[in-house]
C-alpha cells in the first residue's frame, strides 16, 4: 500500500508528464479498437454474405470441389431427396439447422438468337423458396434483411443475368443496362431490340447453336423483350437448349462473375441437363443457427456420410473452403491490424519508458532519501513499475470509454461505404460494444508495456548510490 500510494503522488505531482502519457496511451488504445472494430466489422459482413447465399456447409458429390464444378452430368447427386430428408430428420442435426435447399451449377453458352451473339456462361439452378430463406439468417446482429431474390414469383423459365452478360448479348435497351455504349461496328445496343443478324465484337453464333435456338424459338414463344438461350450438354453428351425470359440484370460486384453469371429455377436447370431422366443436384446446401455449430455439425454430417449414406459419394465443405475470398480478405485485415497494435505498442513503449526515465533523473534526491531510510532496491523498481501500471490501466480504461463513444458517433452518422464483395452501399459500423474480449486484450496488452518499459529506468534508479543521490538534494 505504501508503494501504491507513493506511485500515485508522484503522478500527481508529475500532472503535465503524466497527462501526456496518458495521452498517448489512450491514442493507442482508441486506435487499436477502433480499427479492430472496423476489421471485425468487414469479417461479419463477409460472412454473413457467404451464409447469406451458400450456406454454413455444403453437401457435394466427392471431388466434386476439384474436379466436378460446372459438369453436374458427371458430379451430381443422384437422390438428393433421400440425403436432404436424412438431414433433416436427424435428431442431432435437426436443432442446428435453419435451412437445407439444393442447388445446381452448371456450364453453357448463352446466346441472342434475334441478335446472332453469344458468349459461355456458368448457370446456377436455385429453389427460389430456400435461397429466401437462407436471405433471412442475421445472428450477426446486422441491421437490415436482404431483398428476395429476383426469380421470387417469376415462371418456370425465367432468368436472371449478370450486367456482363446483358451488354454481351445486347440486352441493353430491353433491360435498362447502364454504361452500355454499343461497340465498334456493332448495332447501337442501347435500342430496345437489336436487328436479326447483327453481331457485335463476339461474333455470331455458331451454325448448330442458331438452328438449335431457332427450334427453342419456335417452340416455346417469348414472354419478354429480353430472351436468351441457354445451351449445355445433358447427361448422355448430346446438346440441349432452353429459352428464358431475362426478368432482371443483376451487379455481382466482381467484373469477371458478372460476365459470366446467370440465375435460373433449379427445376428449368434440371430438366436442361437431366431431361427425362431423374434430377440430380451438384451441392445440397445447409445453413445453421450459429456459425460457432460448424464443427458439431460437420462431425455428425461425416457420421451419416460414414453409415446412413455410406453408399452415396459424397462430402462435406465449409463455407470457407468454399470462398478463399473470405480468408484472404480476412487475412489481409488481420495483417494491417497487427502491424498497426505492434506500431502503438512501440509508441507507447518508448513513450512511457521516456517519461519514467525523466522521473528517475528528477527523483533523484527522493530515492536517495528513501534507500537512506532503508527501502530496498526492489521497492525502488516496484515503486517505477506501480507507476507504470497505472498509468497503463488508467489510459487504456479512459481510452475505452473514449473509443466507445467515436464508436457510437461513427454507427449513427450516417455514413456508407461498399464491403468487399457487395455492390450495394451499407452502415459504416464499427464494431466496440458488445465486444468484451478485445477490451480485456487491450487493458492486459497496454498495461504489460507500460510495465515493460518503466522496467529498464526503475532498474537504473534503484542503482543508484545513495551518496551520490543525496548530493542532488
Amino acid at each position: 500500500m505504501m508503494t501504491l500510494a507513493l506511485a500515485l503522488r508522484n503522478l500527481e505531482r508529475n500532472r503535465r508528464r503524466s497527462l501526456m502519457t496518458l495521452a498517448a496511451i489512450i491514442v493507442g488504445a482508441v486506435a487499436i479498437l477502433l480499427f479492430g472494430g472496423y476489421t471485425r466489422n468487414i469479417r461479419y459482413g463477409l460472412q454473413m454474405g457467404f451464409v447469406r447465399s451458400s450456406g454454413h456447409l455444403q453437401i457435394q458429390h466427392k471431388d466434386y470441389f476439384l474436379y466436378g464444378s460446372g459438369n453436374p452430368a458427371a458430379y451430381g447427386i443422384a437422390d438428393y431427396q433421400h440425403v436432404m430428408e436424412v438431414v433433416r430428420r436427424d435428431p442431432v442435426l435437426a436443432p442446428m439447422l435453419t435451412v437445407v435447399t439444393p442447388t445446381l451449377q452448371l456450364g453453357g453458352i448463352a446466346g441472342n438468337f434475334d441478335a446472332g451473339v453469344s458468349r459461355t456462361v456458368l448457370a446456377t439452378g436455385s429453389d427460389v423458396e430456400g435461397q429466401n430463406a437462407l436471405r433471412q439468417w442475421n445472428d450477426l446482429g446486422f441491421e437490415g434483411t436482404l431483398r428476395p431474390l429476383a426469380l421470387t414469383d417469376t415462371a418456370t423459365n425465367a432468368a436472371v443475368v449478370g450486367e456482363g452478360v446483358a451488354r454481351v448479348l445486347q440486352l441493353c435497351g430491353a433491360l435498362g443496362v447502364p454504361r452500355c455504349a454499343p461497340p465498334d461496328g456493332a448495332a447501337d445496343t442501347t435500342q430496345p431490340t437489336a436487328k436479326p443478324g447483327r453481331a457485335d465484337s463476339g461474333g455470331a453464333l455458331p451454325a448448330d447453336l442458331a438452328a438449335l435456338s431457332a427450334i427453342e424459338a419456335t417452340a416455346s414463344p417469348p414472354h419478354s423483350d429480353a430472351r436468351i438461350e441457354l445451351l449445355a450438354a445433358t447427361a448422355r453428351g448430346a446438346p440441349n437448349v432452353a429459352s428464358l425470359s431475362v426478368v432482371k440484370v443483376e451487379s455481382e460486384g466482381v467484373k469477371e462473375l458478372d460476365d459470366i453469371y446467370v440465375a435460373m429455377h433449379l427445376a428449368q436447370a434440371q430438366r436442361l441437363i437431366y431431361g427425362g431422366d431423374p434430377p440430380q443436384v451438384t451441392a445440397i446446401i445447409l445453413q445453421l443457427h450459429h456459425t460457432s455449430q460448424i464443427p458439431a455439425a460437420r462431425a455428425r454430417l461425416q457420421q451419416l456420410l460414414a453409415t446412413t449414406l455410406k453408399n452415396d459419394p459424397l462430402e462435406v465443405q465449409d463455407y470457407e473452403t468454399l470462398n478463399p475470398y473470405y480468408g484472404q480478405t480476412i487475412g489481409f485485415f488481420a495483417a494491417i491490424f497487427g502491424f498497426i497494435s505492434i506500431l502503438i505498442g512501440v509508441i507507447v513503449l518508448f513513450t512511457v519508458g521516456n517519461t519514467m526515465s525523466m522521473a528517475v533523473v528528477e527523483r533523484t534526491p527522493e530515492i536517495g532519501t528513501l534507500r537512506a531510510i532503508g527501502l530496498r532496491r526492489s521497492g525502488i523498481r516496484r515503486m517505477f513499475m506501480v507507476e507504470g501500471m497505472m498509468l497503463g490501466l488508467v489510459g487504456s480504461v479512459l481510452g475505452i470509454i473514449t473509443a466507445l463513444i467515436l464508436a457510437f458517433l461513427i454507427n449513427h452518422g450516417g455514413i456508407t461505404w461498399t464491403p468487399p464483395g457487395r455492390v450495394d452501399a451499407v452502415p459504416l459500423t464499427v464494431r466496440v460494444w458488445g465486444e468484451l474480449a478485445p477490451m480485456i486484450g487491450v487493458v492486459v496488452a497496454l498495461t504489460l508495456v507500460t510495465i515493460v518499459s518503466s522496467w529498464i529506468p526503475s532498474r537504473r534508479g534503484a542503482r543508484t548510490n545513495i551518496v551520490s543521490a543525496l548530493r542532488h538534494a
